[in-house]
């Protein structure tokens, strides 16, 4: 049994990017586990224990029963408690207990895929008792595991794979945000085009352009005389996109021409993580 075409690529940027990151905290002393992420609030033990958790729940494994402190600082709302169950419950796990659990999640997680056989419009559990389409599960958790293990290789000094397959889920994923980003986060001009300029490992050059009913559409083709422009490199676009860094934080990596106003508008609505 092979999986969905549609699924095929989601699977194999989740195995590139969870190998990855097993690779990376296997041979860490315990000290180390309790290094800060640029995940808001995370050590690495926090961010390997979200991964194990979500992926967990994919499998079918129920929720743990499980009382949040109340002086958790990072978390303000709903979402982030449901996300934050699954790594209090495990933040007082020693470093053997976190990459046996990291190594079974990922063998069940690899069996399960294997005989997936399910389509991608089948409906799924998501988070806060939502459903999902199975293929939006599977996007959702290449995106998701591919920014951690990013995370953990800030934090344990290790850069690499900015161009894995990952990455490219990645990449549009966070496009697909652009357009309301843009036209209704920032209120661009109606008739009006934005530019984004992303070079480095993962290049691209977009185009946001809002009609005359301020809608936004993503395109490829590149805008005569827009209304502003952003040029910065990848790795800076994905941590401003996934609220690692604050646009001042990262001033110097960001080029901006035409409308400030507007340029700064769209940085300060640029995060798409809840």
């Amino acid at each position: 049994m092979s999986l969905h075409p549609t699924l095929q690529p989601y699977a194999d940027a989740w195995t590139h990017s969870v190998d990855a990151i097993s690779e990376m905290v296997q041979p860490l002393a315990e000290a180390e586990w309790n290094r800060r992420t640029p995940c808001p609030g995370w050590s690495v033990r926090d961010v390997v224990s979200h991964v194990i958790g979500l992926d967990s729940e994919l499998l079918g494994d129920p929720r743990p029963i499980h009382s949040l402190p109340r002086d958790l600082f990072h978390v303000a709302n709903e979402h982030q408690r449901y996300m934050e169950m699954q790594v209090d419950v495990r933040r007082h796990h020693t470093a053997p207990e976190m990459t046996a659990e990291l190594e079974y999640t990922v063998i069940r997680r690899n069996r399960q895929m294997r005989n997936e056989n399910r389509e991608p419009d089948t409906l799924v559990r998501g988070p806060l008792g939502t459903e999902v389409t199975l293929e939006q599960a599977y996007r959702v958790r290449a995106f998701d595991v591919w920014v951690h293990e990013q995370d953990l290789r800030t934090a344990l000094g290790r850069p690499g794979n900015l161009d894995s397959p990952g990455a490219h889920v990645t990449r549009d994923f966070l496009l697909e945000m652009l357009p309301k980003i843009v036209a209704k986060d920032a209120n661009a001009p109606r008739s009006s085009a934005v530019v984004f300029d992303v070079h480095g490992p993962v290049e691209f050059l977009r185009t946001i352009r809002v009609d005359i009913q301020g809608r936004g559409t993503l395109e490829t083709a590149p805008a005569l005389g827009p209304v502003a422009s952003l040029s910065l490199d990848w790795e800076t676009y994905v941590r401003l996109a996934c609220g690692r860094v604050t646009p001042e934080a990262v001033a110097d990596h960001i080029k901006t021409d035409g409308d400030q106003e507007l340029a700064a508008a769209i940085l300060h609505h640029f995060v798409v993580t809840p």
